[in-house]
């Protein structure tokens, strides 16, 4: 995913700093090679610079390494120790500098997924057919209330991200969010996500039930309990992961960035405002793929 952003070495060598931090990471910057999403993050910047009436004290980094110290972190999720260490600032200016740049993009037009009021009103003119799928990332043992957090399929404590998507244009509709013990078809319930009655649903077998919802809902075909399943429900449980399959490589791609992949440090109530944005990211790399 990484490799469709680009940074301009014009935009970055003016200050100095900013010159000796682009040597130091001339192979990432080389890896980010359309300018769209991260012009618009920096244009994003410096209109919310000119509505706020007092101005402050000046960020230690300029507005192009605002948004690549944030990028860096969201990537690799280092600590902000090793990351301020390589930009020569301190850990509280790196620490506010992308939560300033986090807070301005959520509110960015550019950086912003569609409705769920998307879903019920349909897709476009074809049949539409959404797909939708839950994914778990891992976080620190909480010091309360750890069975709430506590995924028995993963064995250990996660926060759990349901994602629909359009399996045509690969594009993330809407996101929500729940911690690791709740059950995916719960977490569908506590959503309040509605599809049209002409979508057609594609889920796995942790949504059962949900035909109740939604009557154009297609899930595996269970083995019966002492038998086994016909040829042409292996069929239909071939064909349905197949088409499903689309979600998954979406979940692999969003997880390019270690902040979804690895143990979550951060506090939680931050977690789905990074989700989005990084899903964000994904569908503005599609729209100007």
């Amino acid at each position: 995913m990484l490799s469709s952003w680009a940074i301009s070495k014009r935009a970055l060598s003016h200050d100095p700093r900013n010159r000796s931090i682009l040597e130091r990471h001339s192979i990432q910057a080389a890896l980010w090679r359309k300018r769209h999403p991260f012009n618009h993050a920096v244009e994003a910047l410096k209109q919310q610079k000119l509505k706020r009436s007092k101005a402050g004290r000046p960020c230690a980094l300029s507005r192009q390494g605002q948004v690549l110290v944030t990028l860096e972190y969201w990537r690799e999720y280092r600590t902000y120790f090793h990351i301020s260490t390589d930009w020569q600032v301190s850990e509280s200016t790196l620490c506010r500098t992308v939560h300033r740049v986090e807070n301005t993009l959520i509110q960015s037009a550019h950086f912003r997924l569609p409705v769920k009021k998307r879903l019920f009103k349909g897709l476009g003119t074809r049949p539409a057919v959404v797909v939708m799928d839950v994914t778990e990332t891992p976080i620190e043992r909480p010091k309360r209330k750890q069975k709430r957090f506590y995924s028995g399929k993963k064995k250990q404590h996660t926060l759990k991200s349901q994602l629909v998507m359009d399996p045509y244009t690969s594009e993330i509709i809407c996101t929500f969010f729940g911690q690791g013990r709740r059950h995916d078809f719960a977490l569908f319930k506590a959503s309040g996500i509605r599809f049209h009655p002409e979508t057609a649903s594609l889920q796995d077998s942790g949504y059962q039930g949900i035909v109740q919802f939604h009557a154009n809902s297609f899930i595996p075909k269970k083995k019966p309990k002492y038998g086994e399943l016909s040829a042409s429900e292996k069929a239909y449980n071939q064909e349905l992961a197949r088409q499903r399959i689309c979600v998954e490589h979406v979940n692999r791609r969003l997880k390019i960035f270690r902040i979804l992949q690895q143990r979550y440090r951060n506090r939680r109530r931050r977690f789905g405002l990074r989700c989005n944005l990084i899903a964000a990211l994904y569908k503005y790399e599609l729209k100007v793929s």
